[in-house]
C-alpha cells in the first residue's frame, strides 16, 4: 500500500524547490462572507508553465537514472501536463517528446514546442494520440510520463499539499479538483500527514464522475460516456493508484454541472482579480453552490490548480 510520510513529502519538495515557485495563499474576504467561511485561495495559478503539473514531473525526473535520462520521455496530453513534462525535462536536460491530438490549440502547441519539446501531432482526440505515445514507446526506446497515475507524479503534486498545510496551519479544510486523480490523491496524503483532522473534499463535474461513482462502488469504474467540457475534468477513468488513495484519504466527493463551476470562474475573474482555468474554478463553485457542509467559520482552502485558460471554449457558452 502505497504512502508517504511527512518527512517523504518534505524531501521529494527539497527535491523540486529550487525549479518551482511556492505560490502564494490569497484572501478574500467577500468570498469568505458569501460562504460563512474564512477561505484563501492556493493560487497555484501562477506556478511556472501555469499550473501545478510540473511538480509531479520535476519529481519523476529527479529520480531517473542516467541511462533513462539519456534515452528521454514521452507522454500524452493536450494541455498542462505537456507543458509540465516539456520543461521540467528541459530543466533536467532530457529530450522530451509530446503526443497531441491533431486538433490540438495552436497556442497549447506553441507552449509546449517553446519548453523544448518535440510536439506528434496524431488522430482527432487524446485516447489517439495516446497510443501514439505508447508505440513511440516501444520504437524509440522512451520512458512513459502518466499523466496522474505514478507514486512519484503523487508525490510532486504532493507538495502542494506540504505548503498549504505549512502556510496556513490553522486549516480545517481544502478543497481540490479531480480529473484523473493525481492532485487530489498527492494533496490529501500530504494534508493528512501534516494533520490528520484536516478535511479534505473533492470536486467533479456532474457530467464526467469517475471518482465519485468509483468510491460509491468500491472499485474503480470506467463511465460509458462523459459530458463535460472542461478539459482538466474530463476523464472517463481515473488512476488506480489514485483511486486507492483517494479511499483512504479523501472525505468527500461533490459534483458540479459545467454550467456552475463556468459561472464560478467568471465570479473569481470579477471580484478576485485573478483568471483561473476551468477545473480550477470546481472549489470555488462547490462553495457558491452551497455544497460544502462544514462548521461556520471553518478554515478553508480552495486549490486553484491552474490558469491556462481557452477563451476560445469559454466564448462559445451559451449563457442564456
Amino acid at each position: 500500500m502505497f504512502e508517504l510520510s511527512e518527512a517523504d513529502f518534505r524531501e521529494v519538495h527539497a527535491r523540486i524547490a529550487p525549479d518551482i515557485h511556492r505560490t502564494p495563499i490569497l484572501t478574500s474576504r467577500l468570498l469568505s462572507e458569501r460562504c460563512g467561511f474564512e477561505v484563501r485561495l492556493k493560487a497555484e495559478l501562477f506556478q511556472r508553465t501555469g499550473s501545478y503539473k510540473i511538480r509531479g514531473p520535476l519529481n519523476r525526473f529527479g529520480l531517473l537514472s542516467e541511462e533513462e535520462k539519456s534515452r528521454g520521455v514521452i507522454c500524452s496530453s493536450a494541455g498542462n501536463h505537456a507543458q509540465g513534462v516539456a520543461l521540467a525535462a528541459a530543466i533536467h536536460d532530457i529530450p522530451a517528446v509530446v503526443c497531441m491530438a491533431e486538433n490540438a490549440t495552436v497556442s497549447k502547441i506553441e507552449a509546449t514546442k517553446a519548453y523544448g519539446a518535440e510536439v506528434v501531432l496524431h488522430g482527432s482526440i487524446w485516447d489517439e494520440a495516446n497510443e501514439k505515445a505508447k508505440q513511440l514507446v516501444v520504437e524509440r526506446g522512451l520512458t512513459y510520463i502518466h499523466p496522474f497515475d505514478h507514486p512519484d507524479l503523487v508525490a510532486g503534486q504532493g507538495t502542494l499539499g506540504l505548503e498549504l498545510a505549512e502556510d496556513w496551519p490553522e486549516l480545517d479544510a481544502v478543497i481540490v479538483p479531480i480529473g484523473g486523480g493525481g492532485l487530489i490523491s498527492g494533496v490529501s496524503m500530504a494534508v493528512k500527514a501534516m494533520n490528520p483532522k484536516i478535511k479534505v473534499i473533492g470536486v467533479e463535474s456532474s457530467g464526467a464522475p469517475a471518482m465519485q461513482r468509483s468510491i460509491a462502488a468500491g472499485e474503480l469504474i470506467t463511465l460509458d460516456e462523459v459530458n463535460c467540457i472542461i478539459d482538466g475534468l474530463t476523464v472517463k477513468t481515473c488512476g488506480s493508484l489514485n483511486f486507492s488513495i483517494v479511499q483512504r484519504f479523501v472525505d468527500e466527493i461533490v459534483t458540479l454541472p459545467d454550467q456552475q463551476i463556468f459561472a464560478a470562474l467568471l465570479w473569481i475573474m470579477s471580484h478576485c482579480k485573478v483568471v483561473p482555468e476551468g477545473a480550477a474554478a470546481a472549489p470555488v463553485a462547490a462553495l457558491l453552490e452551497g455544497k460544502i457542509d462544514l462548521p461556520a467559520g471553518s478554515r478553508v482552502a480552495c486549490v486553484l490548480s491552474g490558469g491556462n485558460l481557452d477563451l476560445v471554449q469559454l466564448q462559445g457558452l451559451d449563457w442564456n
